[in-house]
């Protein structure tokens, strides 16, 4: 535990951003697990809708530097692969 009252702080920011951090990467799971279920319903325009879903989360979480942003490129590129495939 830390000693000091600027260490005490800063674990407790240290811990807000790592929950933040999950709950933004529990909703890219989320979203793209709602893409692969649309289309396997093979609904193109539900399946568009959840492919623009997906790509603002990414790109939110590229920006807040919670994944890195070639992560996220990389994420949006297979996904846009499959929608193309189906």
């Amino acid at each position: 535990m830390p000693q000091r009252r600027s260490a005490k702080k800063e674990l407790r920011k240290v811990a807000k951003r790592r929950q933040r951090n999950l709950v933004l990467k529990q909703n890219i799971k989320a979203a793209i697990k709602k893409l692969k279920k649309a289309l396997e319903e093979k609904d193109p325009n539900k399946s568009r809708q959840a492919l623009q879903g997906v790509y603002k989360i990414l790109d939110k979480a590229a920006t807040k530097k919670v994944i890195h942003p070639n992560k996220a490129a990389r994420k949006k590129s297979r996904l846009s692969k499959l929608l193309v495939k189906k």
